[in-house]
């Protein structure tokens, strides 16, 4: 299929909980995207790795542990480092207010939290790719 989407569904970290990032996945899947889940308890390198093999536009990290501010922009970090800072890290779960403005200050272009309408997380998405190069 040309021009489809492809997304990276990530749970980086010791987090198990991932009812979440597979609703996300599965939603984003029933839009049309491609979508690609990682399973849970990822390394940020491990996640770097299977967005460049899979040669993704999007990476979604979810986290409901608490370890954003050290992970999210790892992965971030990550991309850059390998030459795949065009790669869009978007996040979701349970993170504070004030965290947000520093993960955006980081790279992390948009943080969905609990409960945000899926519709949202689509809009990020199509605004966002018209930004990317040609797919």
């Amino acid at each position: 299929m040309e021009n489809t989407v492809r997304i990276l569904i990530a749970k980086p970290g010791l987090d198990g909980h991932d009812r979440g990032a597979k609703y996300i996945a599965r939603a984003l899947r029933d839009a049309g995207y491609e979508v690609i889940y990682s399973g849970i308890r990822q390394t940020p390198e491990a996640i770097v790795e299977m967005a460049i093999q899979e040669d993704v536009q999007f990476v979604g990290l979810s986290l409901l542990s608490g370890a954003h501010m050290a992970l999210f922009p790892r992965v971030v970090d990550l991309l850059r480092e390998h030459d795949a800072g065009d790669i869009v890290v978007f996040g979701g779960g349970i993170i504070p207010g004030p965290d947000v403005y520093e993960l955006q200050e980081a790279g992390v272009r948009a943080v969905f939290p609990p409960g945000t309408p899926i519709k949202k997380v689509i809009d990020f998405i199509e605004a966002t790719r018209q930004e990317l190069p040609a797919l």
